[in-house]
């Protein structure tokens, strides 16, 4: 049963002194206040790099040419090279491990000047020459029509996906793009699909404004022969892409007579590799962020010990009574701890929800604000932590009353009786 007279007793003595009780509580309200607050700003920076992403694959990679910086076989260092259809079909063939590759090619203009013309509108896009594995690696939500496929390249149909923007500038706003013909470049292409992007921000802007067309069409239109741009390639489950990356350096490299040890003839980006440094990142961050939010409650609690003491020494001839009285040191123990622990919970308490009412008063904000913040999105506190800084926080509320109960039984009830 619930001690009601017990819990007036505390509530009477944490009131006794107002002052002294309210700075000492805030210093652990503050505590767990900002370990909130810390940790829904590092979640919100998490969620808006992640965000950017979109569903990228993250075991993938990249590669393209570059001079070569070693003599070979008779070329000279600095040799310029390009990738070319043969290529694609060697690592194909060559390499089990492959689950997707995805040559690629830009076609010209996107600089500002417009290539793309739909009756007197006209519009400055980004044109791509894909497979319909990018699709794989790099995802973009199609809201109407289809990607391109397998028959389009085979075929080099005169085919294209655009994008939101793109259409918003082509077409009229309840015009459906689909099966209308758009030219670029002087050559008609027929719409067959319509995107949006997955990411955030910028970065979902600029993807908007794509045009994607057949990889051998494109080669086509633009007299790029039998060029590749560059590459993108993800390898199956459960296999690393770096073991996919070596080899299609190894055979990119034998292919074009480049020097096995030359490191600079075959650019590479490989995002598995950065992708782990980015969560070692935020892991680091979080460790940073419980380490300071630990610190600053530690800090807090301290400050609860030292007020308890303080309360016993002016106690210490009610406590003498209570002894005298029949009261065990268990009694006097387990007094001391509830107060300490009462007067941490509530504080904590105070400060999770300030902590959370602030976060999610943020999050409303950017969302009502349409904020397109690249570096901070949606933070968040998921709540089964902040939970447990509670219930560490009532732990740490036992440990600050058990030096003040040690030292509240240490004094003989007749030495308590005699202090004025």
């Amino acid at each position: 049963m619930i001690d009601v007279d017990k819990w007036k007793e505390i509530i009477n003595t944490l009131k006794s002194n107002k002052v002294r009780t309210f700075f000492t509580a805030f210093g652990v309200f503050w505590g767990i206040f900002m370990l909130i607050i810390m940790l829904g700003s590092g979640n919100g920076l998490q969620n808006a790099i992640y965000q950017n992403m979109g569903d990228f694959a993250t075991n993938s990679c990249f590669m393209w040419t570059q001079q070569t910086s070693v003599a070979y076989k008779g070329f000279p260092r600095g040799r310029s090279y390009r990738f070319n259809n043969g290529d694609t079909k060697a690592l194909l063939e060559k390499i089990p491990e492959l689950k997707d590759l995805s040559p690629r090619l830009q076609g010209r203009g996107g600089d500002g000047s417009n290539n793309a013309v739909r009756g007197r509108k006209t519009g400055a896009f980004t044109i791509f020459g894909d497979y319909p594995a990018w699709n794989r690696i790099d995802p973009i939500k199609i809201t109407s029509g289809r990607f391109i496929n397998e028959l389009d390249i085979k075929n080099n149909r005169k085919v294209v996906v655009i994008g939101k923007r793109v259409v918003e500038v082509l077409f009229e706003p309840e015009e459906n793009p689909l099966e209308q013909y758009i030219k670029i470049s002087g050559v008609y292409f027929k719409v067959v699909g319509v995107f949006k992007s997955k990411k955030g921000g910028q970065q979902a802007e600029r993807e908007e404004q794509n045009v994607h067309m057949p990889f051998t069409t494109l080669q086509r239109i633009y007299n790029f022969g039998e060029d590749v741009g560059w590459y993108a390639m993800t390898a199956s489950e459960e296999i690393p892409v770096g073991i996919v990356e070596e080899k299609a350096k190894e055979i990119l490299k034998r292919r074009h007579s480049i020097a096995p040890d030359d490191e600079r003839a075959v650019g590479g980006f490989n995002v598995s590799k950065e992708f782990k440094k980015m969560r070692g990142l935020f892991a680091g961050i979080n460790g940073l962020i419980w380490i300071v939010g630990i610190g600053t409650l530690l800090a807090g609690v301290i400050g609860v010990s030292n007020i308890m003491l303080v309360i016993v020494k002016e106690r210490t001839k009610e406590i003498g009574i209570q002894r005298a009285i029949g009261a065990t040191p268990a009694n006097i123990i387990l007094q001391i701890i509830n107060e300490a622990v009462f007067l941490t919970s509530i504080a904590g308490a105070i400060g999770l929800v300030c902590g959370f009412w602030l976060i999610e008063l943020i999050n409303f904000i950017l969302e009502s604000s349409n904020s397109s913040a690249e570096m901070f999105k949606n933070p968040e506190v998921d709540f089964s932590i902040a939970i447990s800084a509670l219930i560490i926080l009532i732990f740490a509320g036992i440990f600050a009353g058990l030096i003040p109960a040690k030292r509240a039984v240490s004094i003989k009830p007749i030495d308590a009786l005699r202090t004025e």
